[in-house]
């Protein structure tokens, strides 16, 4: 069965990348127009991706990254700059 959260439910989830790494908070939705654009998440310093982010306190992810809600939300890895870092790094 299909169950339907609102916005409310989802902010204070917490957000894990595809690949299992911990990622923050979901803090708020932005909407434009009445629909759903992105999410802003406080990243977590707890976070494995934080140190790679340069100081970042929090991302804005676009909402076609997000790949489920459930007890918590799954976003694509792809959608965290961290990856540029990695391959410039190398």
């Amino acid at each position: 069965m299909l169950k339907i959260l609102n916005i409310s439910d989802v902010v204070g989830m917490k957000i894990f990348t595809d690949s299992g790494d911990f990622l923050g908070v979901v803090e708020e939705a932005n909407l434009v127009d009445n629909k759903l654009e992105s999410w802003r998440v406080r990243v977590s310093r707890d976070s494995s991706l934080a140190p790679m982010l340069s100081g970042a306190r929090g991302l804005i992810i676009p909402h076609q990254y997000i790949k489920a809600f459930g007890e918590v939300v799954i976003v694509s890895k792809s959608s965290v700059p961290v990856g540029d870092m990695e391959e410039t790094a190398a």
